[in-house]
């Protein structure tokens, strides 16, 4: 009889470890990434009136999928914006002052972008990508430091770096609403660039890949 009892209250306390507790019901209510639903209703289809996804992409994986992609396009995009405004100054013959590197001008930096990254020495190129990750691995880890971190309610794209974005704090006693507008054009205008830079990449590379494109 002993045994049965023992038996019986050891297959409770079993079960009882799998039922979450209230709090662990509160933690992960509160750590919940927001829903795929909230995701792609931003930015709007004024343009063509529904949401452009031929191939299907909004449908895969989970809300955190769906927020990490939003993530990714957002940084994607202000790279491409990036690149592309860079690409047109050195096109349009715009050069800084002084040396790029030790007796390299930026005034004897050809126009072409292609050629002008040719032109820039191989450790100038390992400080802009060594740069670009330490703003990847601070995003990441001022998301988990001092704010939601997209994949737990947070806001996918928005930048967590210390006065990488809005250093004077021109956004800060903007509406949500206002904010909202902003981020809408930031993404439509990130797609904008990352076709743009992709057109003058393949203009660069393959000769009348793109109609009506000037030499660039």
């Amino acid at each position: 009889m002993k045994c049965s009892a023992a038996l019986v209250l050891s297959a409770l306390s079993m079960a009882s470890a799998f039922v979450p507790t209230p709090n662990a019901l509160f933690t992960t209510s509160l750590n919940a990434c927001q829903s795929r639903e909230t995701t792609l209703s931003s930015p709007d289809t004024t343009e063509i009136g529904q949401m452009w996804d031929p191939l299907g992409l909004s449908e895969l994986g989970s809300d955190e999928t769906i927020a990490w992609f939003r993530h990714s396009e957002v940084k994607h995009g202000r790279v491409a914006m990036a690149a592309f405004v860079g690409w047109w100054a050195v096109g349009a013959g715009l050069r800084l002052p002084g040396e790029l590197a030790y007796g390299l001008d930026f005034a004897s930096i050809p126009s072409k972008g292609l050629e002008a990254w040719d032109a820039v020495p191989g450790w100038g190129k390992a400080q802009m990508l060594l740069f670009a990750g330490l703003i990847e691995f601070h995003d990441e880890l001022f998301f988990s430091k001092r704010g939601t971190h997209y994949l737990k309610g947070g806001v996918p794209g928005k930048n967590m770096v210390p006065g990488l974005y809005d250093p004077l704090g021109l956004s800060k006693n903007k509406s949500e609403e206002a904010l909202k507008r902003g981020r809408d054009s930031e993404i439509k205008n990130g797609r904008l660039a990352m076709i743009g830079v992709a057109g003058l990449y393949a203009a660069a590379t393959v000769d009348g890949s793109v109609p009506l494109q000037p030499p660039c």
